[in-house]
């Protein structure tokens, strides 16, 4: 009965932390949340997997509950096939908390070695693991929940989103602490982690790039078409209908459209269709660039693409970091069959290469990503480099009115943060949005709505000390804690 309470315990813990992230945006809950897990862990030792394990499941269940309108609802797959699927990610993710509380209870009995120096660097090792493991999938890391509230995004732009998951669950240990220490050293627990907290706000002001050149107008335009919708024959006349108009109606030096916002294959629009857009943003004077599929070179395969189509020689930028399961399937010959009741077309696109060039818009260098690819800081920081501003198309009708979108745009904002550059969102249905380089928004479309988001953005130039480093210095540190906790528990073990 007594692990039965400490699970549910842990399943509730793990399950609240969904409103530590957007939409909700309670920075402060993450914290919480975590040492909430190190006191069950604290109670049961013996049982800390387990107890870590069920807390990653809850959470990531609570975090990801919109894959199963993305399989059912959208893709029609039938629920006694969907809801297990749902449940299969976060199994696996689940494995990563369990193994970190397993690893914190294993080195040190000591209270200070195991929650201020085992559980911070184990947990944020399973964190740098997970993103990029099997093709990684970073959504619901711990740092994210801080951005851009919490002053600890400040430390974004130094050690990106793996440095910001270290210092909560670091947090999270000082939390413990304070209930398990004397006098002195809970005072000096209090004054370190209160420093910790306060220097966040100082590096907020810090500006790591420089503005260069003048402002530019942009355009994001936001087509709102359902998804079940988007691929039929019959709506296809409607949506690039929707799409030239919204084009024909916008002023400004740039205009983006969201991901296969034109929902056919380049070489297969309509005769003319391209000449009209063209014509449209000649005589507004605008760069236009959409996301559309297009074949490869050799015709053997087809990239999820973005195309300057006010150029005519058409350069484009295609998505590197695919999907599994949504835009190419691993395994075919053991899961292919499922796809057979799924509604998902173009689940097989080829991969568009690392270090392709920005894309010339308007003037200005733009680093591309489509979709999830912003979920992966470290890919984008060398294509921002070579780039003034990031642009993000995506299309998240798969998910339905949860918080996918909303989660989404706070990925976005961290990569502003953490490469110090605008990033222009155009999006299928939201959230379409123009984010500045200190993360925060600086306009946002309503969601679900065909609109046009206009505003300003200015490229940046300089490197950030994250874009200089990467995540090897906070991963390394981590195993260097890790290993440093070990030893010590060796020792005592040895003089005991």
């Amino acid at each position: 009965m007594r692990i039965l309470i400490l699970l549910l315990a842990a399943a509730l813990a793990g399950a609240l932390t969904v409103f530590s992230f957007a939409p909700y945006r309670l920075f402060w809950l993450m914290p919480l949340c975590l040492a909430a897990l190190l006191e069950l862990i604290q109670r049961e030792p013996r049982r800390a997997f387990w107890i870590g394990y069920v807390w990653g499941l809850a959470a990531y269940t609570s975090n990801f509950h919109w894959l199963y309108a993305s399989l059912h609802d959208v893709a029609g797959l039938p629920a006694l096939i969907a809801a297990p699927l749902v449940l299969l990610l976060p199994a696996y993710l689940a494995l990563y908390p369990g193994l970190a509380a397993w690893v914190a209870c294993r080195v040190d009995p000591r209270p200070w070695v195991r929650y201020l120096v085992a559980f911070p660097a184990a947990w944020e090792l399973g964190e740098w693991l997970r993103s990029w493991v099997m093709t990684g999938f970073p959504w619901a890391a711990a740092g994210y929940s801080q951005i851009t509230e919490s002053p600890l995004s400040g430390y974004a732009p130094i050690g990106g989103i793996h440095l910001v998951s270290y210092l909560v669950a670091l947090s999270a240990g000082a939390l413990m602490m304070l209930a398990r220490s004397g006098m002195r050293l809970r005072l000096g627990i209090v004054i370190a982690t209160s420093l910790l907290w306060l220097s966040g706000f100082w590096l907020r002001d810090v500006e790591w790039t420089a503005p260069q050149g003048k402002p530019i107008s942009v355009a994001l335009a936001q087509g709102n078409i359902a998804q079940e919708l988007k691929w039929t024959p019959e709506n296809l006349e409607q949506s690039l209908l929707t799409y030239y108009r919204q084009v024909a109606m916008t002023r400004a030096d740039l205009m983006i459209l969201p991901e296969t916002a034109l929902p056919l294959f380049l070489d297969d629009l309509p005769s003319g269709y391209l000449s009209m857009m063209r014509g449209e943003a000649s005589r507004a004077g605008m760069a236009l660039a959409s996301g559309i599929p297009r074949r490869t070179n050799d015709g053997r395969g087809y990239l999820n693409a973005v195309v300057a189509l006010s150029d005519p020689k058409m350069p484009y930028y295609a998505k590197d970091h695919l999907v599994p399961f949504g835009e190419f399937i691993p395994l075919p010959g053991l899961i292919g069959w499922i796809y057979q009741y799924m509604n998902m077309p173009l689940s097989g696109f080829s991969r568009g290469g690392a270090n392709q060039p920005p894309l010339l818009l308007a003037g200005q260098k733009v680093a591309f990503n489509v979709c999830y690819e912003d979920s992966f800081g470290e890919e984008l920081s060398g294509p921002a480099a070579q780039a003034g501003m990031l642009a993000n198309v995506s299309n998240l009708a798969w998910f339905g009115k949860s918080e996918a979108m909303s989660q989404h745009l706070q990925l976005s904002q961290a990569r502003s943060l953490e490469t110090g550059r605008y990033m222009l969102r155009a999006t299928n249905n939201g959230m379409t949005a123009i984010i500045r380089p200190d993360g925060e928004i600086s306009a946002i479309a309503a969601p679900f709505t065909a609109q046009v988001l206009t505003g300003f953005a200015q490229s940046r130039q300089g490197l950030t000390p994250y874009m200089r480093v990467g995540n090897l210095p906070v991963a390394l540190g981590c195993g260097l804690l890790l290993l440093a906790a070990l030893a010590l528990g060796w020792r005592r073990r040895g003089e005991h």
